[in-house]
């Protein structure tokens, strides 16, 4: 089957793509594209998963950079190839042959472009990371790189949307003790549950620090199987492991 790859109009020429899970070689319930070797997935598979992405990209395998993603406010900045050994959840780059990358499975993967001054960078905002400051830190990193904030553009790539996103009164008041107008980005649920809108509140974080464009693509991982992992519909299907997605940029 022939990968899946959705791009933004707005990120090009520069070379992007949120891959969904359709052309992989991975089967039960990892079948498809699952590009995280930290699932219980068998590596060999994972890595033929992998090149596929790197050749879809015009890399080589060694070129597909990635990170040990910790749900934090970390953004790397690197200029050649390595091993991906660095504990962070966003890349940015201004070296062309290297395509950086970051993997979800609901959270938002979240590619940067300052395509004038040839910055890049990929981030993974789960929602503690977000709220702590990950898209922040990437743009800052990028300006150290010379990008300029107000012509950075920022996809927001598929992730959970709000109607599946059902959260309890302990996150509802993490964000209220950050600010409290963040309470608009909940809706009511059953009983004390609410539901939690993490796109939204990414691109709301995007918009304040003052990027040039931010736009979501609006797909939903957790309502679409046929295309998307998802952590969450994993768990309520008592499934023993899920897949990752991949979402990547190149120079």
């Amino acid at each position: 089957m022939t990968l899946e790859i959705l791009t933004a109009d707005s990120l090009s020429p520069i070379q992007h793509g949120f891959f969904t899970r359709r052309g992989g070689a991975s089967s039960g319930v990892f079948a498809g594209l699952n590009c995280g070797y930290g699932s219980s997935d068998q590596s060999e598979i994972v890595a033929i998963n992998r090149k596929r992405v790197s050749d879809a990209l015009s890399v080589p395998p060694d070129c597909l950079i990635g990170v040990h993603q910790v749900h934090s406010a970390e953004a790397a900045t690197i200029d050649q190839p390595h091993q991906g050994t660095t504990r962070a959840d966003a890349l940015v780059t201004s070296t062309p042959g290297i395509a950086i990358s970051v993997l979800t499975a609901d959270c938002q993967p979240v590619l940067f472009a300052d395509k004038d001054a040839g910055v890049i960078a990929a981030a993974h905002a789960g929602w503690r990371g977000a709220l702590e400051g990950i898209l922040e830190a990437t743009i800052d990193a990028m300006i150290e790189q010379g990008a300029r904030r107000d012509n950075i553009v920022a996809i927001i790539g598929p992730s959970i949307s709000q109607p599946a996103y059902e959260v309890g009164p302990e996150f509802f008041d993490a964000f209220m003790c950050e600010d409290q107008q963040y309470a608009r980005f909940f809706a009511g649920g059953a009983e004390d549950r609410m539901q939690f809108d993490l796109p939204g509140f990414g691109l709301h974080r995007l918009r304040e620090a003052g990027v040039g464009h931010a736009e979501w693509t609006r797909h939903c991982t957790y309502a679409d199987p046929e295309r998307f992992y998802s952590y969450r519909r994993s768990t309520h299907a008592k499934e023993a492991d899920y897949g990752r997605l991949i979402a990547a940029i190149r120079l």
